[in-house]
């Protein structure tokens, strides 16, 4: 059974930085079809993506709206994966989740468009102006 937790949420300062980190088990972390990604849901809004990668470390993918803000990377040793968020605003504010997916195909490298069906319970991020 996969497990998902993710933690490092909280309540920062326009302006401020976090770390959140999702720690994973139950599969085969490193494999290369594998893809943990981040997403965000805000009060009455669609959850979206952030940002995901393989947990190979081979092939990663940030939405455009967060690159130069955000940050994917992976400690493969730690089964963790970590999105650093660096100028945070008020409209990141959400619940952040992370997930585990895979390549059906088995094939790999475009993360962004595997199914996600392991989930986290979700880490609160409140930016305050």
């Amino acid at each position: 059974e996969v497990h998902v937790v993710e933690s490092g949420g909280g309540s920062v300062q326009t302006g401020g930085s976090l770390r959140l980190s999702c720690t994973a088990s139950g599969f085969t972390f490193g494999d290369h079809a594998t893809g943990i990604g981040w997403f965000r849901q805000a009060p009455g809004k669609e959850r979206e993506g952030i940002s995901c990668i393989d947990t190979s470390g081979n092939g990663a993918w940030i939405a455009d709206s967060m690159k130069g803000r955000f940050t994917i990377s992976i400690d493969s040793a730690k089964n963790t994966v970590y999105l650093q968020m660096n100028s945070l605003k008020p409209e990141d504010t959400a619940v952040y989740e992370c997930a585990v997916g895979g390549d059906l195909a088995g094939v790999g490298g475009n993360c962004q468009v595997y199914p996600y069906s392991s989930w986290g319970q979700g880490t609160q991020v409140t930016v305050s102006s």
